[in-house]
């Protein structure tokens, strides 16, 4: 079947869900979608105090296959002892979805040097050989880091911690991921985040959908686009591949939809070449300003540095345009003209603009198309990144980041009696960097895989594995455990699900949604959460010199601090007592007040150089919809049609040029590395692109990284592929 005959959504994942549901069981099911705990899955954000299943606005069932998907882990018992008497090389073997199933960990675990197995050990000897490697650690060889998944009270301590142990080097999952995001909202609106509310999806005319496949790795905001075109409004989908569930998704709360097979979400799709993201946004505004249906208005009262823009844009060539986006003046002068007839137009993104050397300027582009007509500071229209994990905005936003800003180190410095370090701190690929050249000892992982998250696979085994001592906190067990854990010392630490927490967590939406989780659900006997670890770990090194640590083991303490440090957050304090979830000030731009130093927006301004191209295609990692980040729960690709992961997709006319038949076996190869044996099918890509799955892709991919916000380029990968 082609990619152009399948559609998204529909009874198959309907009955998909259900199985999960069975799966897991039908009553502990219920009651984890429906206690009032957020989402485990993406950052749009469900759950809380309004319900298990509800949304901020009200509606339910506000849930996904997603949702389920994240459950199905955490319900599972614990790992079997037995499991531990199989040495690396054995763990190596399974796959991810393989070790994920395994079963819960629910003890600590510890790998020894020059060992090549777990074994099991007590809580006091884990903290004890944590304690004295931590105190026999010169703390600027060391680095922690966050995954998305952990609360605001975990990631707060984290932070601090760290940083009363003496280092800066703090970073989480997001400079791996819209880190560019925010660098480039920060130079363009002064906030970092997004400027709608869900609420505002209701109100617009117009969403662009930009470098992402929200089909599988958002699904609940399939039914918002879906009731903008009910509502008579266009949906423009930017993105080389043809996804279908971008373009016809059957919706499952509405019987209609399944019914007729499926719902249009696209009204128009453009499919630009892979890294040409700039040149199509440049070419929109260029026709915007040559019908003339800018805002003179909004950029004249609220908007510096047009001028600059406004030439490179004019000077812009459309041959250059077509030539680098493969699109025509045509296709591209059409949408300007229903963006230029718009009343209000959302601009959402993924990590397909993201995952760029130039990532930080697409972004930027996408901010100056916005306020070239005025779309961001009314409701209805603004700036919407998708983010990933559903707590990977509010881990940044309490300060799990090499730099915070000079306010809040005011901040904690005044309300604790401390100081902090001043030294530059490192991301997360400056820290492997630092690890690959042997100058890191010890290294703190909380939850997530950073093994997987990290780009040129041989090289992050090696880097990871220089590392002497290595602590993980998770739930289960995953390839970031076992690559680059050959040599040193590695413990892991078995934690509680959100849900499992003792006592209630708080975490942030991408629409900057504070939401309050109850936890309380028992499920396995020996795991701990985050916070208690982190508590008991920071007394024993640091003692009470500074803080008393065993306080926050009280997460109703956590929040008082936060809200004493954190401009914006001051809700937090009495969160666990009033209930009322909020969300952040000075985020929302309902009215055009930014916040940058003269509250005025900025207009960015860069020419495009013509590309060159190393390689014969260009490549870009994807999810496959039966996974969530680098978790995998189905091997199987339902919405592109496509069986196991080890595949490779390719546009139908490079396939018959090169003599690939559909199923043939192709070697994949980079300038780092290569997949051998890889299966090669068809899809709608552009000429010269294609697509292969994350984080297997990731043998090809570079360390190289975007020079403003540290991301690597996952994106766009210059690739040769061969008869196997």
């Amino acid at each position: 079947m082609g990619s152009s005959e399948l559609v998204g959504g529909g009874l198959k994942k309907v009955l998909y869900t259900l199985n999960k549901v069975r799966s897991i069981g039908v009553r502990r099911a219920g009651k984890a979608l429906r206690s009032n705990n957020t989402c485990k899955a993406c950052g749009l954000g469900m759950g809380g105090q309004r319900g298990g299943m509800v949304n901020e606005l009200g509606e339910f069932p506000a849930v996904c296959n997603k949702s389920v998907q994240a459950q199905t882990t955490d319900v599972q018992p614990a790992i079997p002892t037995e499991i531990f008497a199989h040495d690396l090389d054995d763990l190596k073997a399974l796959s991810e979805k393989e070790l994920a199933t395994l079963g819960r960990l629910n003890t600590p675990i510890l790998k020894e040097p020059g060992s090549s197995h777990f074994r099991p050990l007590s809580w006091t000897s884990a903290l004890t050989r944590m304690t004295k490697t931590l105190l026999a650690t010169d703390a600027a060889r060391s680095f922690f880091y966050s995954s998305g998944r952990s609360s605001n009270e975990a990631g707060f301590v984290l932070q601090l911690f760290a940083r009363l142990y003496g280092t800066n080097n703090i970073s989480n999952c997001s400079f791996y991921c819209h880190q560019a995001t925010g660098v480039a909202l920060d130079a363009t609106i002064g906030t970092g985040t997004s400027t709608v509310e869900l609420s505002d999806l209701a109100h617009t005319d117009l969403i662009f959908l930009l470098g992402a496949n929200p089909a599988s790795n958002h699904p609940r905001l399939i039914y918002q686009l879906a009731k903008v075109r009910k509502q008579g409004g266009h949906v423009v989908v930017i993105n080389p591949a043809r996804e279908p569930g971008l373009v016809r998704f059957a919706v499952p709360k509405s019987p209609a939809s399944l019914i007729a097979g499926g719902t249009e979400i696209a009204s128009h799709y453009l499919q630009p070449r892979i890294g040409s993201d700039r040149v199509l946004l440049q070419g929109l505004a260029k026709s915007v300003l040559e019908q003339q249906a800018q805002d003179v208005d909004f950029v004249s009262t609220y908007t510096l540095d047009f001028a600059a823009y406004r030439d490179i844009v004019t000077r812009l060539e459309w041959s250059f345009v077509e030539q680098e986006t493969g699109l025509s003046r045509q296709e591209i002068q059409d949408v300007a003209r229903l963006y230029g007839r718009s009343k209000r137009a959302v601009f959402a993104w993924g990590m397909g603009l993201t995952h760029h050397l130039h990532g930080v300027q697409n972004i930027e582009e996408v901010a100056n198309l916005a306020l070239l007509r005025g779309m961001v500071g009314k409701t209805g229209a603004g700036l919407l990144p998708l983010r990933g994990h559903s707590n990977v905005q509010g881990i940044g936003t309490i300060g799990v980041k090499p730099v915070l800003a000079s306010e809040v180190v005011e901040r904690i410095e005044a309300a604790f009696d401390v100081s902090l370090p001043e030294t530059q701190g490192l991301d997360t690929m400056a820290s492997l960097q630092r690890a690959a050249r042997g100058d890191m000892d010890f290294a703190f992982v909380m939850g997530g895989n950073l093994f997987a998250a990290t780009p040129n696979s041989a090289w992050a085994q090696t880097a990871l594995d220089k590392i002497k001592t290595k602590v993980y906190l998770t739930t289960t067990l995953n390839r970031g455990h076992l690559y680059g854990s050959e040599s040193g010392e590695v413990i892991v630490l078995p934690v509680t699900a959100r849900d499992e927490e003792w006592q209630p967590t708080s975490q942030e939406s991408m629409f900057s949604y504070v939401r309050l989780s109850d936890g309380g659900i028992t499920r396995l006997d020996n795991v701990r959460p985050e916070t208690w670890i982190l508590a008991e770990l920071a007394d024993r090194v640091l003692g009470r010199q500074y803080i008393d640590f065993r306080q926050f083991q009280q997460h109703s303490q956590v929040r008082r601090a936060i809200a004493r440090t954190v401009p914006g957050l001051e809700e937090l304090a009495d969160l666990d007592v009033a209930r009322k979830e909020f969300h952040i000030r000075r985020r929302l731009l309902h009215k055009p007040e930014f916040n940058t130093p003269t509250g005025k927006a900025r207009f960015t301004s860069a020419e495009v150089e013509r590309s060159v191209q190393a390689r014969p295609f260009m490549l870009m990692s994807v999810r496959t919809e039966g996974q969530f980040n680098s978790i995998v729960y189905e091997d199987e690709d339902v919405y592109r049609g496509v069986s196991h992961r080890w595949t490779v997709l390719m546009n139908p006319d490079d396939m018959a040029q090169q003599g690939f038949a559909e199923g043939v076996r192709v070697d994949v190869q980079s300038e780092h590395g290569s997949m051998v044996g890889v299966e090669v099918r068809p899809f709608d890509l552009p000429a010269g692109d294609c697509m292969a799955y994350y984080p297997e892709a990731n043998v090809l991919t570079s360390t190289e990284v975007d020079p403003r916000s540290r991301t690597p380029a996952f994106k766009s990968v210059p690739v040769t592929i061969t008869r196997t």
